[in-house]
């Protein structure tokens, strides 16, 4: 009983609050390129297949460890010295995502899909460099206690900052138009910077940027290469990529449901106020509570349980639309369905959370983050672009299917993680600085 009381509170350390606020700005642009974008989309008659090509503006996530060694170690004239290396990056890539988010809502795809497709690769690439930032200040302010807590806060963040890019910025754009409603959203990205500014910068940020402009060669070798090296050479090549793999495909099958659920909404008849009120909000409250579950098996169980309980439930819980496709426009059997794949994907979400900041070194956590994280997100940008060519070709109840079996190769690599000797899933917390497992 004590043990679930010290879980609960930790939910309230101040760390783990600053994580729920920045996760809030990290969502927001996500749904904004992802779902709410599908969906406007999906009003302008533009076909599935180039819905389920819109993925692929997300590219700049996994990719974005290419450039996460500037952020990391890069110092910005005035402002880091004034800020702080982290806080300073995050005032820049969060200036560039306002504009890029006031871009995208005056774009007209109707007219002009290719302009709508620049401002949301544009909205993406800011966005993951503020992740990139983001990630690295989560990782290194957190203690190994506040770990799973601060896993399942970050996800309450993250999907409130969803739920009001979805929900919210349907309401706006029915009431006001889609440029107000972009324009709103563009606004309240800075909720990040406000939460940043007001806890301070990471202890050791500032001194880590110290002779990177004395030595080019020497600070490329340590801010690019090093990073890199330590983590295949903690792991061990073979480990590592199989790694890789397995944050690439464990979510593959929640990704190819997310990208194609705005067209399926839309093909079934659902009014956007209805999205809004079901799929946005009762969906928030299922992922709310998916991502504290999550959170709390995290800590009390491990990462391994963790990652194997909610890997499965995160599977099974697509099978729920396939009554949905047969009941067609039913708002209540849409509650259902939103509230178990919701539920079961936040815990998902929070368990692999954790997992992958235990894989990171404190001395180079925005690029060991960056790099899987990009991982991560080939299952929702690269991997999952062909799942409109797939609902086109197979018809809705057979994707579902498909994007069940879809999750089965990630719990395979898992389980071939598991067997291999080590510290592969074990890891209860971010390695300290200087530390090679």
């Amino acid at each position: 009983m004590r043990d679930r009381l010290d879980a609960i509170r930790g939910y309230a350390d101040r760390p783990v609050l600053v994580a729920l606020a920045m996760a809030f700005a990290s969502g927001l642009p996500l749904v904004l390129t992802g779902g709410t974008l599908t969906f406007w989309l999906a009003q302008e008659h533009v076909s599935k297949a180039t819905v389920g090509l819109f993925a692929l503006v997300g590219w700049p996530y996994t990719w974005k460890w290419l450039w996460s060694p500037i952020l990391d170690r890069l110092p910005l004239p005035l402002l880091t010295g004034w800020l702080g290396r982290r806080r300073a990056w995050l005032l820049v890539s969060q200036a560039c995502l306002v504009v890029a988010l006031l871009g995208l809502g005056r774009s007209d795809p109707a007219r002009e899909l290719g302009l709508t497709a620049f401002w949301a690769v544009m909205v993406a690439f800011a966005s993951a460099s503020q992740d990139i930032v983001i990630d690295a200040y989560r990782a290194e302010t957190l203690t190994a206690s506040q770990l799973g807590p601060g896993s399942g806060a970050y996800l309450v963040g993250y999907r409130v900052g969803m739920l009001v890019a979805g929900a919210g910025a349907l309401y706006l754009a029915e009431w006001y138009g889609w440029g107000a409603a972009y324009t709103v959203m563009a606004c309240l990205v800075l909720v990040g910077s406000l939460a940043a500014l007001l806890h301070g910068e990471p202890a050791g940020s500032r001194e880590a940027t110290a002779g990177t402009k004395r030595d080019l060669a020497g600070w490329l070798r340590q801010a690019v290469a090093e990073p890199l090296a330590e983590f295949f050479r903690r792991e061990g090549t073979s480990t590592a990529l199989l790694i890789l793999l397995f944050v690439m495909l464990y979510k593959l099958g929640d990704a190819m449901l997310g990208a194609m659920l705005s067209p399926f909404y839309v093909e079934m008849g659902f009014q956007p106020s209805e999205i809004a009120n079901v799929a946005k909000l009762w969906g928030f409250l299922a992922t709310v509570l998916g991502g504290f579950l999550g959170g709390w098996v995290v800590k009390s169980r491990g990462v391994v349980p963790a990652l194997w309980i909610c890997g499965l439930m995160q599977m099974l819980s697509n099978l729920v639309y396939v009554p949905q496709a047969w009941a067609g426009h039913d708002v209540r059997m849409l509650a259902v369905a939103i509230a178990v794949e919701n539920l079961a994907g936040g815990m998902g979400t929070a368990a692999f959370v954790a997992y992958l900041t235990s894989l990171c070194n404190r001395e180079f956590t925005a690029t060991q983050y960056a790099l899987l994280s990009s991982a991560m997100a080939q299952a929702r940008t690269v991997l999952a672009a062909a799942s409109g060519s797939v609902a086109q070709s197979v018809g809705w109840i057979d994707f579902f299917l498909l994007s069940t079996l879809a999750a089965l190769p990630g719990l395979a690599l898992l389980w071939l993680l598991q067997r291999r000797p080590g510290r592969r899933l074990e890891s209860p917390a971010v390695l300290p600085q200087g530390e090679a497992a």
